[in-house]
Parts: structure tokens; sequence; C-alpha cells
């Protein structure tokens, strides 16, 4: 028995508990994995930290990750777990890798390699494979070590692919028996801890073929089915990816039904996009009449605009499918850059023709070139209109292929483009802020384990501390206190985890201690650390002076300390965990 009277002591800091009031000065106390005292705290403590200055805040928590395949070959995940994130949440936009027999790996793994931008190759060396059930995949991640906590929902292309077959994987229609199939499986699983179930609807959401992913286009009646495999586990939530080209009351009137099927809470994803500027707006309104109604519906948002990185070590760049490049693309990055600087090369390839992708949106995207802008060392995710390529290629007398080609050499060809694809049409602040202050909206879609060569969203808490709550104008910065509830509070609600996300006694002790005028959110790197030599995008961050997962510290000044006591999270539903008195 230790002879201090807590483990950890944090002295004197401004405490921001996450319930949403005003910040106070005081210590937290800790002891084991919980909180045991926040006050004026005199006793003694294995260790002290002095918070003199400080905000001390719970650990944050992301309710929408995808690292259902990392989480099986690595023990730190990141990039969120250096960016003040304690717990995360998995199994997300209906894709992942359980349940799955041995004969449907490669299809799971073609499906999450389209959809979440992971490549096959790190996949199949990074994934054991020692499951086939989601019970049996819960307790594989059971059996493992992290440096923070993570739970799980159990995906619907996966269970399809289970029940149904070549069958599921073709898009064929699911039979009454096979929905009841399904129901069952999910019952089975949030039994056994996942914290609900999840399915995707979205037409961009494609395997690397081109191929739509299992659950997108099946029928209402058996997404409804795996709603009432949720109800008949009277636990866990649903999320759902919508699909953006159908008329928004249709799409709510579909989380409704499964809302009233489940009896249990819903969330779907939900940003401002370049061709439907307006259909947000319509949502959080069908958002507001499901909660008038009795439904617990929130909308999943992000607090920036959400852009594409591009770049010659990256997933995409607008020069990727011009034949001249596809000659070259498997040379080290060195190699790539030098042969791009000659003369030659260059005339050839912004002379040529792309070669069109087998999936639309990539071209697309591709063809957006400009609508880009420069990414600089410190990131400004929402420049001016003059700084867009086609702007700047004009000034210069260029065209703006010409433009992007000579920008991704920069920096040796680590220069990073950026499209902002979602968030942006309005130009301004106003569409994010007005979905931020919604009461029926939550912070989320960082997407952390997934898009490791396209996007890094992973780091949006630290984002939402240097911008919104320092950096912005003052008739949009928020207060410290409701940016810390989002952070924590009200996203560990929205998924039933009401152990964690507040300060004070009998309080998971999750907790961070922040730097506010020092917080700083670097420019994205490529780092070459998965399997196989994979690689993925980091995004280093200032600020935190320490993060504490479970009682025990994590990182210190952003460095590891190599402790790992996060552990899979089984989910007993939306009620209020187990709490020390």
């Amino acid at each position: 028995m230790s002879a201090h009277d807590y483990d950890i002591l944090i002295k004197g800091g401004t405490v921001v508990d996450g319930r949403g009031g005003a910040p106070f000065v005081a210590d937290v106390g800790i002891r084991g994995s919980l909180i045991a005292a926040v006050g004026d705290l005199d006793g003694t403590a294995a260790e002290v930290i002095d918070a003199s200055g400080r905000y001390v805040t719970p650990g944050f928590i992301d309710v929408h990750t995808h690292y259902d395949g990392q989480a099986t070959w690595e023990n730190t995940l990141a990039p969120s777990s250096n960016h003040g994130v304690t717990t995360i949440v998995g199994g997300n936009c209906g894709v992942g890798f359980a349940p799955c027999r041995p004969e449907d790996h490669d299809t799971l793994i073609t499906v999450m390699e389209g959809v979440e931008d992971i490549p096959e190759v790190v996949m199949a060396n990074g994934i054991p494979w020692t499951w086939e059930t989601f019970p049996e995949y819960l307790d594989v991640l059971s059996s493992r070590h992290y440096d923070i906590d993570i739970a799980m929902q159990v995906p619907h292309s996966p269970l399809r692919v289970y029940v149904m077959g070549e069958r599921g994987a073709n898009h064929e229609a699911s039979t009454e028996i096979d929905r009841a199939r399904m129901a069952a499986l999910v019952t089975e699983a949030v039994r056994a801890g996942a914290i609900g179930v999840s399915t995707s609807r979205s037409l961009n959401h494609r395997a690397k073929n081109g191929k739509l992913a299992p659950s997108v286009e099946t029928a209402k009646e058996e997404v409804l089915a795996l709603a009432k495999g949720l109800g008949d586990a009277r636990a866990g939530v649903f999320q759902i990816i919508t699909e953006m080209t159908e008329a928004p009351e249709d799409e709510m009137a579909l989380i409704e039904r499964i809302a009233e099927t489940s009896k249990r809470p819903v969330s779907y994803s939900l940003a401002e996009t370049m061709d439907r500027p307006e259909n947000w707006r319509r949502m959080l309104k069908g958002t507001e009449e499901a909660n008038a109604r009795g439904y617990k519906v929130r909308a999943q948002i992000f607090p920036r605009p959400i852009g594409v990185m591009m770049g010659l070590d990256l997933s995409l760049h607008p020069i990727m499918n011009r034949p001249g490049y596809i000659e070259i693309r498997d040379l080290p990055l060195a190699e790539r850059v030098a042969r791009l600087r000659d003369p030659e090369v260059r005339a050839r390839i912004l002379s040529e023709e792309p070669v069109p992708d087998k999936q639309p949106i990539i071209d697309m995207l591709l063809g957006a070139v400009g609508s880009m802008f420069a990414l600089g060392e410190d990131p400004d995710y929402m420049p001016p209109p003059h700084m867009r390529l086609e702007e700047r290629a004009k000034a210069a007398g260029v065209t703006t292929l010409e433009l992007a080609y000579d920008l991704l050499l920069e920096q040796d060809g680590h220069a990073i483009l950026y499209l902002p694809s979602a968030n942006f049409s309005s130009g301004t602040l106003d569409s994010v802020y007005t979905m931020m202050i919604h009461p029926h909206t939550v912070l989320g879609l960082g997407d952390g384990g997934a898009h490791y060569g396209m996007i890094c969203d992973a780091g949006f808490p630290t984002y939402v501390l240097a911008f919104w709550a320092r950096d912005v104008d003052e008739a949009h910065r928020f207060p410290i206190e409701w940016v810390v509830a989002g952070l924590t509070r009200r996203p560990a609600e929205t998924v039933g985890l009401l152990d964690r996300g507040v300060l004070a006694p009998g309080y998971k002790a999750d907790v961070n201690v922040i730097d506010l005028p020092g917080v700083k959110l670097h420019a994205p790197r490529v780092a070459h650390d998965l399997p196989a030599g994979g690689r993925r995008l980091y995004q280093r961050a200032d600020g935190y002076d320490a993060t504490i997962v479970s009682g025990v510290v994590t990182y210190r000044h952003g460095e590891p300390t190599g402790a790992l006591p996060g552990r899979l999270v089984r989910g007993d539903g939306y009620a209020p965990l187990a709490r020390a008195s």
C-alpha cells in the first residue's frame, strides 16, 4: 500500500472540469486509475505536477476514428494520442475487420484500402487475423496495451460479408434470414462489449477497384435490421454516414426510423459540401425536429475546413495520373524529384492527358488543382482566396498545373498542397461556427488510423484549443470551458462512456495539463513507420505539459513516456459505469 495520500497530485492549476462551468483554481489528486479529490489539497503524493499558469482538463475523447487494424499491431495509437486524446472510438463508417472468415480477409482489406486510404501491404503485413467473430476480435484487443483507451463499434460491411459471403460483397439483396442473422450478430457484439454499430450509405465509400463498399446501397430494411439488433441488446449507439446526394429530409427520415427501431442514440457525420452548400442546414433542422420528437440524434461535425493533403510522398497529387509520372512513380522520392526537375520530363508530363482512375472521386480531386493551396509550416486551414493556386498562377503568368508541379518539388519533394473539400464553400468561419454552437452537434471526425497518406485531421483537439479558444477574433472565440466540454464530456455522453470526460472524484483519471499560450499545431509530416515500411502523416503538437491515462503519465511535453495504461473499453450501454465513492 502506498505511503502517500495520492499517486499524482496536480497542484495550483486552473481546473476546467468538462461540465461547462467556469474554470477555478484547484488541486487534483489521483489515486490509482481514478480522480480521488479536487480542491485545496495538502496531502502527499508519489509525484507532484506543478500546474501553475496551466489549464487542467479531462482527457479528450474522439468518437470517430479508424484504428481497427492499427490497434492489432501497434501499441501507440498515433496520430491521436499526442494531441491530448485519451479515449478513441473505432469501427466507424461501416468498415472494419470483424467479423470475418479466413476466406474474406482480402475482401475487407480491399474495402478498407479504398474507403480509408490504408495501403494493402500495410494491412496484409500488420493484421494478425487471430479472430473470426466480433467477440473474438474484442478479446484480441483486450489482451493488448495502448497509450490510450480504445472502444469499438461493430461495422456493417464485415457483418454483411460474414453473413452473405460473395452475395454480400457483390451487393445482392439480403433475405429476411440474412437480416435476422445480422441483427443477432449485432446483439452478440454489443453484449460482448461493442459500444454500438455503424453503417455507411455514402457513394464515395468504394474499394480500391472502384466497387462500392458492401454496406452502400443496401435496402433500408437491412439498415433497420442492424438497428433492431442494437435494440435487442438494449445498449450501444448507432453511427451512420449518410449519402449527400440524397434529399436531407429523406436521410433524416431514415435516421428517425433507426432511432425508433433501436430505441438508442444515433449520430451521423455532417459537413458543408461544395456542391450542396445548404444541405447541412436542412440536416440540422431535421435533427432539431427529431430531438423534439424524443429521439437522441447528434451530428458529428469537424471544427474547421476538411481538406485533402497532396504531395509526392502522399497518396494523391495533381500529376500522379500523367503517363510520364506513372513511369517513375515507384522510384525513391529523391530520384523522382531529380527526374521531375529535368526540363524535358516536366514538359512531357505537363502536356499529357491524365489516365482516368477507377474511383471517380479521385479524378474529381485531382482535377481541382486550381482550388488547392500550398500548406506552409504554420498550416492555415482557412486561407484567403488570393492564395488559391488558380489566382497565384494568373498573377505569375503560368498555368495552374505548372505552378502545382513546381510547388510539389519544394522542400526536396516533401511540400504539401491542401485542397479544402468541405466546410469551406462559404469562404468564412460562419458555417463551421454555426455547426459548432448547435445544441445537437458533437466535435469529431478526426479519422485517426485512416487516410494515412491523404488526410491528417486527428490533431483537431489541438486546433480547437489554438484557434477557437485563443487565436480567432473575439466575436467567434469560445470560452475555454465550452471548448473543453466539447472535447470531453459531450463526446463521452454521445457514445455512453459516462465514467470519463469530467474532473471530479470517482471519474476516470484521464487528464491533460495544458499551456494554452504555448499550444501549437505543426505542419503534417510523413513517417515511414507502418508495417512493410508503409507511410503515414503525423502532426506534432506543442503545449501539452502532461497527458495522463488511468492515473499514469503517458506524455510529457509532447514526448511519450513509454507507459501503456490504455485498454479496450467494453461498453455497457448508455448507463453510467461504476464509479468509486
